[in-house]
Parts: C-alpha cells; structure tokens; sequence
C-alpha cells in the first residue's frame, strides 16, 4: 500500500514553473495551508469549462477523462440555465411547501427498484453517507460497520472514521471492520462469492463476540478507491445476505457509480443482482451543484424519521432541486447511460487492442464509463509498478489529457469521464494513451531514468 496520502501531487522544487502560476501557488500555500493539494506534478490552472474540456489562461485545451463530478460535461447550458433560472426567483429551505421539491423526489425514486421509496436530501456525498450511518445504527440498534480494505466514504468525522483510504493518521473506528476483495487478492472468480461471504461473516462474529453487533455493510458498488474491482457480478450477494441475517443493513454508496456511469444500469448495485436498504449519492446529482440524498426503504427511512430530528438547512434547496431536476431529465430523454455503455465498449476494445502491443498494461477492469488499467509486470516491485502508472498519468496531463490513478499502491489508472463523451474523445484518447506508453516505455529503459524515478519518491 502506498503510504503517500497523494502521489500523484505537486511537489515544490521538482518543476519550474511559469511565474504567473509560481506567484498564485505561494499565494495559496501561505493562505490555504497544508491540508489542500494541487494534482499532477506540474499543476494544471484552469479558468472555464466547456463540455469535456477544460481551458486554461492560455486556452490551451486540455480533455478531460477524469471527473465524475460534471457527469454531464462542464458548465452544461440547460442545466446552468434551470439553476439560474431558480435562482432568480426564489432559494428556499425544505420547511416550506415547493411542488418541484415532490415532483423530482418521486422522478427520483421512480428510478430505484420499488423497495426503495424514500428520500431525504443533503448536500453532499460525505453528508448522504453520515446520515445513512445514523439511519442503519438506530433501525438495527448496533454499531458496527464492514467496509472494503482501501475504501473512501467522505470527510466528516463519522465517515473519515470508516474511510480506510485517507491514511494512518485517520484513525478507523473501534467499530469498523474490514474486509478484502476477492479480486486484489488474486481469488478465481468463481470463487469470489464465497471469499467475500467469508470475510463479512469473520467481521461480523469479531462485532459480535466484542458485544458491538453489524449495523451496515457499506460499499461503493464499484470499489473505486480500492481499484475498481467490479467482478464477477453478484460476487457481494452471499455478503449482503449474511449481514442482513445478524440484522444490519446494505448501504450501497453510490456517489461514483450512479445516474447511469456504469452504461447497462442506472445504479451500480444494479450489477450485482441486490437491493439495498439504504443508497447513498452526491456528486453528479447535480451535475457539480452541491446536491445529494440517501434513498431507501421505508421502515428504516421512516423509524429515523419519527425518532430522530434531522435538519439541513441547504439539503434540498430550491435551486439545488431544479438543478438536479435537470440533469435527470437529460439523463433520461438524451440516453446518457446508453451512450457511457457504447462509449464504454469503444473504449474498452481500444485499450485490449493497446494492451496487446504494450506490456505496460498489467490488466484492464470496467463497467460502462468507469475504468480501472492496471499498469506495470505483475513481477515488478510495487514501487515500480507505482511510478509507472503516475509516469503515464502525468505525461498524458502534458499532452492534454486528465487522468489519475487508484488502487492500494495507486497503481491502477483511473478513467472516468463525463457521461458525454463521444467517439471522438474516445479515439483521441487512446491516441494520446499510445503515445504516452511508447514515450514512457522508452524512458523506463534509460538507467538515468529510472533512477531518477526512484529518486523524486
């Protein structure tokens, strides 16, 4: 596991920069502190957005394959012009009676299968998964909780504290348990199912015999930040079912996932054949407004309610709700999920074809527009195979290209652009990857380089 909180970072003193972005770096250091990071090793200085590409002072254009956050492009007009629109007559709380506030909780839920029929809004994903906590702890009436080995939830304090991602010096809870996957460990897939049943089962008999019990199993459907480990569909199913036997609940965290990325369904817990008692979601509801909501059935969402007070003043503001509205209209009347599972495919049949004249390229996962490209020999040291894949993430940013990586040794390249993508980002993509590999193969055959590699970390 790499013990750097950020690898794929600026580091002072490494490049030369132009002055103007020197002066704005040092200006932001002495007033933001150490707690904020800029990514890549030469910083990236954006000034607008536009679809899948950002521009920067010079309007030099750089594609972006990266953020799920605009899942439906940068600075997209329709959904601009709903939240303008809204803003402009009214942004108000929901303690006041707004017919649009109903109509897009019913669109929503509309879209979930129909065990699922309830909702509340927050505004943001790290808010939609703290309250689904509160929710799973007080309808089971336990408290601990089984994340995945390298999982990333949010940064409030609860969910931080179930985050095995942010680092050592983020303690876990006493509460939490976790457990691996079957497919970073190497199990066949058709043993996964069984594998990951007995590590849920083995966390759950340690929360008992300790007289804590299993309120939730928590787990972003597409196991981002563990590397998107996504197969063998289903593998989660025989976990599910144990943990809801010791009477805690399934939270499917669907902040990456959902509204479509993964092409074939709406929700990514959709692939894995489960409904869960709780779903999660956040960035993309609103297209980068500030808008999220937990989901769920309605014995647990309506216990919490009738017994819990919870009020958010933002969640569920008027223009955050017409702002989302919109993007679920596009969503739906222009086939957004189609196009990520056929842009997923195209993409997908690129990268095999890279990969068979490039050993760089250790493996290859996905799920419509979410990939996860393993890079560097399985034989290779796993600083190596690290260094390799930030190689490839950087010099790709140099010739315009935003990607980043993932993974307990980030190791694995993380592609996931905007839902909109089109052939032709697809193709100038996998252009941009070929040159990249060819570039850092080269260099990586250099004595000098390499150990200038090993050097810099």
């Amino acid at each position: 596991m790499s013990t750097d909180l950020m690898p794929n970072r600026f580091r002072p003193g490494e490049v030369d920069l132009p002055k103007r972005e020197a002066e704005l770096i040092a200006r932001r250091d002495a007033v933001l502190g150490s707690s904020y990071r800029l990514q890549y090793r030469k910083p990236v200085h954006f000034v607008r957005g536009e679809g899948m590409w950002l521009y920067d002072p010079d309007d030099r254009a750089y594609l972006d394959f990266y953020n799920n956050v605009p899942s439906l492009g940068h600075c997209h007009q329709e959904v601009n012009a709903a939240m303008a629109e809204q803003a402009g007559r009214i942004s108000a709380n929901t303690r006041y009676l707004e017919p649009r506030l109903v109509d897009y909780a019913e669109r929503l839920v509309a879209t979930f299968p129909k065990e699922i029929n309830r909702v509340v809004f927050t505004c943001t994903g790290s808010e939609s998964n703290d309250l689904a906590l509160r929710i799973a702890r007080l309808a089971s009436g336990n408290e601990g909780v089984i994340v995945s080995a390298y999982a990333y939830h949010g940064t409030s304090a609860a969910v931080a504290a179930v985050s095995p991602n942010l680092g050592d010096a983020v303690k876990l809870s006493s509460n939490v348990r976790v457990v691996c996957l079957p497919g970073p460990e190497g199990v066949p897939e058709t043993q996964a199912a069984d594998f990951f049943e007995a590590q849920v089962k083995a966390a759950i008999l340690d929360l008992k015999r300790r007289g804590i019990g299993v309120a939730a199993l928590l787990v972003d459907s597409i196991f981002s930040s563990d590397g998107v480990w996504i197969d063998p569909p289903g593998f989660i199913a025989k976990g599910v079912a144990a943990v809801r036997e010791a009477g805690g609940l399934l939270i499917a965290d669907e902040v990456q996932p959902g509204f479509g990325r993964t092409g074939a369904h709406m929700w990514g817990f959709e692939r894995h054949g489960v409904v869960p008692d709780l779903v999660t979601l956040g960035k993309p509801m609103g297209n980068g407004f500030p808008i999220g909501a937990v989901v769920g059935r309605r014995a647990p969402m309506d216990r919490f309610g009738a017994t819990a007070r919870y009020s958010n003043t933002f969640a569920g503001n008027t223009v955050g709700i017409a702002t989302a509205d919109a993007v679920l209209t596009i969503l739906q009347r222009d086939r957004i999920p189609q196009n990520a599972l056929a842009m997923g495919e195209r993409l997908r049949a690129g990268v095999d074809a890279l990969a068979q004249r490039h050993q760089a390229i250790r493996a290859v996962r996905h799920a419509g527009l979410f990939f996860g490209i393993d890079m560097g020999l399985d034989t290779a040291p796993p600083e190596e195979r690290r260094a390799l894949a930030l190689d490839v993430v950087n010099t790709m940013r140099d010739d315009g290209v935003l990607i980043s990586t993932t993974g307990a040794n980030e190791d694995t390249l993380k592609v996931r652009p905007p839902l909109v993508c089109q052939a032709e980002h697809v193709d100038l993509f996998l252009a941009t990857f070929e040159r990249t590999l060819d570039r850092v193969a080269v260099n990586s055959r250099s004595p000098t380089s390499r150990n200038a590699a090993r050097t810099r970390r």
